[in-house]
This record gives structure tokens, C-alpha cells and sequence, in this order.
């Protein structure tokens, strides 16, 4: 059991829903019952029903879960599915993402915690299956905003201009834009990633300029061009030549808010991903365009859980992976 943490009670889970009543914040709510914040935030994330929280509800959830989690741990994992383990794991895949794709794609159904035993088993007996996995513990930090609004761009589409069917997710062709930053400011990858898909396209650049930006950004989408909507970037200057790339793809290009990163979420999210093959401090000038097609690769053939474990390709292509 994770440190701090400690299965609560239903009388637990009677204050917090009296408290939760009174406007108390969790912090404080946490302090009442002596447990961590992060438990306590964690037990409204998981355990509320339609978006709200009911002592009850939230007990008889908890309950169940861990029955469910009780007998999937008595589970014995045979020879053919750990044979799948070490197929899916070696591709970087996570415990949550093999869990849920061995369910939907050969429906076994195998909690991640038991993966998670089953690699910490073989790394005690001499095994190195915990090398492909690609968390580490870090931290990720969000780009802060101090560079927002980087210089004026001519034309400049604010996001509130955009339709209101990119914010929703539900189609294709929506993209977010960004660039990822080499070490001293030498060389970046621009990166683009498709709302509803995650679908992303990673291509090297050696300088962060408007007219090498472009150039790249219609390199990399001339073959899926016919797909692209919208696009979505920061206030970066690098994207003032939005109005080219733009026109030869065919789509709107609009700029987020300044200091407001949650406009583009995913992208943040997907830099992220990037960044754990790529850290920060990474000499640009040691990889090429090759190793980033391969980063790419991997994103794009990773099941999401948020995609009901298929894979950005699958969805973006609209490929049935049980065919």
C-alpha cells in the first residue's frame, strides 16, 4: 500500500460528505481526518457519482473495487500470457495500457497491479522487464508561461474565434502545435497531435524560425493534409508564417490565450510523452530526424486508455485492430 495512504471507512466517508457540504476544502478536509491530501482527493476522483459525492455511493464503490481487485490478484498468469506481457511491455507500453488491451483484444482481464508484481517479480530474480518501463518518477513541469505572447503575429486568430466543435473532441482533423526545445536553445521538434485522436507528428528542425517552422509543418502533414481542420498554437513567433502552412493544408490556425496552457492541454501532455526519450538537456545536435520518427512511432502505436485502449493510429485511420 503507497505511503500515507490507508483504506478509509464509511465513517470517514460520512465526514468528508458533511464537510464537502460546508464548502471545507480538501486540504483542510484532510487535516480533519488525519489522512493525506492526496488521499482524500483521490477518494472524491474515484469514488463520486455523477459528479457528485455521496458518502454511500462512494463506500459501496470502494467496496467493490477492491473485491474485484482481490480476485484479479489470485489470478495465476500463465505461460502464453506472459509471453504477451513481454511483448507489450518491451514495446514501452504501460501496465494500465496492456491491462486494457488484453481485455479488449483477447479478452483476458488482468489487473495493472498484478503486471506491475509480475515485472518487479522478474526484476528480483535477474530479469529486465522494468527497463522498458518508461515512468521514472519525475515530475512533469508545464512549460510556465513567462514567454506567452512572445512577439506580435500578423493576423492573428485568437482561440475564441475557433468553432466550438474543436473544443469538444468529437472529430478528426483538429490539431494542436507546439515546439519542443533543444539544449541552449539549439534545434527544437515541432510537434502536432490531433485532439480527438492523440494522433501526433514529431519533425526535427535545426532552427526555431517562422520560415523553417513552416517549411516543416507542411513537410510533415502534406501526406494526412486533406485531414487537417484546424490547427491550434502558442504565441510563438515561430508559427508568425501561420497564414502559409496554414493555406497549404487547408486550415484555420488559431492562437491560444497568453500564460493559459490549458488551451492546449494535449499538446502540453504530448510534449511530455516526447520528453521522456528526449529529456531536457538533450543535444538536439545528437539526434535526427530518424530517431524522432521513431519517438513518433511509439506514441502512435501506444494503446490510450482515454481511447478505450486503442491506439492514436487505430483512430485516427479508423482501423478496427480486431479485424
Amino acid at each position: 500500500m503507497p505511503k500515507g495512504y490507508h483504506h478509509l471507512k464509511l465513517e470517514d466517508r460520512c465526514q468528508i460528505h458533511a464537510l464537502k457540504k460546508q464548502g471545507i476544502k480538501q486540504k483542510e478536509i484532510a487535516k480533519v481526518l488525519g489522512k493525506s491530501a492526496s488521499c482524500i482527493s483521490k477518494e472524491l476522483r474515484r469514488n463520486k457519482s455523477q459528479q457528485t459525492y455521496h458518502y454511500d455511493m462512494a463506500h459501496k464503490k470502494a467496496v467493490k473495487r477492491r473485491e474485484k481487485a482481490s480476485k484479479t490478484s489470485g489470478k495465476k498468469l500463465t505461460l502464453e500470457i506472459k509471453k504477451l506481457l513481454s511483448v507489450y511491455i518491451k514495446k514501452q507500453w504501460s501496465p494500465v495500457q496492456i491491462s486494457g488491451r488484453l481485455k479488449v483484444e483477447h479478452g483476458i482481464s488482468i489487473s495493472h497491479e498484478l503486471i506491475y508484481q509480475h515485472i518487479w517479480t522478474d526484476k528480483k530474480a535477474g530479469g529486465s522487464l522494468y527497463t522498458h518501463l518508461r515512468h521514472r518518477g519525475k515530475k512533469y513541469n508545464k512549460r510556465s508561461g513567462k514567454n506567452a505572447g512572445r512577439g506580435l503575429i500578423p493576423y492573428r486568430k485568437d482561440i475564441a474565434e475557433r468553432p466550438p466543435i474543436v473544443e469538444q473532441k468529437v472529430r478528426i482533423g483538429d490539431f494542436e502545435i507546439d515546439t519542443i526545445i533543444g539544449k541552449n536553445h539549439k534545434g527544437a521538434i515541432v510537434s502536432l497531435v490531433d485532439r480527438a485522436s492523440k494522433y501526433t507528428k514529431l519533425i526535427k528542425v535545426e532552427r526555431r524560425t517562422a520560415a523553417e517552422v513552416s517549411c516543416a509543418i507542411k513537410h510533415i502533414m502534406r501526406d494526412i493534409k486533406h485531414r487537417v481542420l484546424t490547427m491550434t498554437a502558442d504565441n510563438g513567433k515561430e508559427f508568425s508564417y501561420h497564414l502559409e502552412f496554414g493555406g497549404a493544408l487547408g486550415a484555420d490556425v488559431y492562437f491560444a490565450r497568453p500564460y493559459r496552457s490549458c488551451d492546449r492541454g494535449l499538446n502540453e501532455h504530448t510534449n511530455g510523452l516526447v520528453r521522456q526519450y528526449f529529456p531536457k538537456k538533450t543535444d538536439f545536435d545528437t539526434i535526427d530526424q530518424v530517431d524522432v520518427a521513431w519517438v513518433e512511432q511509439k506514441l502512435n502505436s501506444r494503446p490510450r486508455k482515454s481511447l478505450n485502449f486503442k491506439t492514436p493510429e487505430e483512430v485516427f485511420f479508423n482501423v478496427d485492430f480486431a479485424a
